[in-house]
């Protein structure tokens, strides 16, 4: 007889399934696919799946229930196979930095649109805000200005410091939390100050690059003492869009979404059309220019973050 239980680390072959309050080793069996979706990994974090047992008392994932969202993003540079990051999601954060090193605003914006198309609420933790205000105040400021002027809530935190670390705190309570960023961003800091039991690794800056070496290899979840648990996802360089079609892209920006109804042409795509809204609203500066650069991107898609 199957037991349900919750994937809570994935090593590609193997997985680590909780089932009431015990770990166990998994494999899956045969060629375990979730019907319609392509994906290099079938199984995930987060996944509510039936584990039969072998003769030998070895865990056998036979099943997932249906997802109810899910984090996904291109694969590979050259593949067309998704890869899902992690699945039923209450929240996602993606931790970023502006100074040591600085986070490309198209990975950001990019996460953006993936959540806001898979219906998964989404935040901004802006990590080593000692050293932003310290180094880049302009830059602190116009941040602010870009994502609240979006729709975005913004938590400025310190991982070494403990700022704004107990509004994290309350943001993750009771909730499954994605937890997303580039390698460098002090992600793994921040979820061992969050949750001590976690024991994450971390690791130094490349001076060379100013990025992070990469210190996590899979996702994990870990449980929080007080309340919810926390999905730590490996150091994401690049964040391809996947399933998103051209003339929908804009559905996924909220400030270009809202402005988009005063377009002259019911299929205006925001780009050269003579009275697009949108584009006045740019120039107006009631709309980001870096947000604006960050659709015409994706629009053009030239693979550079794929």
């Amino acid at each position: 007889m199957a037991q349900q239980g919750v994937v809570v680390e994935s090593t590609g072959s193997w997985y680590k399934v909780d089932i009431e309050g015990t770990i166990h080793d998994c494999r899956t069996r045969g060629r375990l696919r979730l019907k319609g979706v392509r994906s290099t990994s079938p199984v995930v974090v987060g996944d509510v799946v039936d584990v039969e047992w072998s003769d030998s008392g070895e865990g056998v994932i036979v099943g997932i229930a249906p997802r109810r969202n899910y984090i996904i993003r291109r694969a590979s540079n050259l593949s067309k196979e998704s890869h899902i990051i992690a699945a039923n999601i209450d929240c996602a954060a993606v931790v970023v930095t502006i100074a040591a090193p600085l986070t490309a605003p198209e990975f950001i914006d990019r996460f953006l649109v993936t959540c806001e198309a898979y219906k998964v609420p989404a935040v901004i933790i802006l990590n080593k805000i000692d050293l932003a205000r310290e180094q880049q105040p302009d830059e602190l400021a116009a941040f602010h200005e870009i994502y609240r002027s979006a729709g975005y809530r913004v938590i400025e935190c310190s991982a070494l410091t403990g700022e704004g670390v107990e509004e994290i705190k309350e943001l993750l309570r009771d909730k499954t939390t994605l937890l997303a960023g580039n390698s460098g961003v002090g992600k793994s800091t921040l979820v061992n100050t969050i949750e001590p039991s976690a024991k994450a690794k971390t690791g130094a800056i490349s001076e060379t690059h100013l990025q992070g070496k990469h210190t996590t290899t899979f996702s994990h979840v870990y449980p929080l003492d007080f309340g919810g648990r926390l999905i730590d996802t490996p150091g994401i360089r690049g964040f391809g869009l996947i399933d998103i079609k051209p003339e929908e892209l804009y559905h996924y920006f909220p400030e270009i979404m809202k402005v988009s109804p005063e377009c002259k042409f019911y299929n205006c795509t925001h780009t050269h059309e003579p009275h697009c809204a949108v584009v006045e609203a740019v120039m107006e500066g009631r709309i980001s220019a870096s947000r604006y650069e960050s659709y015409l991107k994706m629009l053009d898609d030239d693979g550079k973050y794929r």
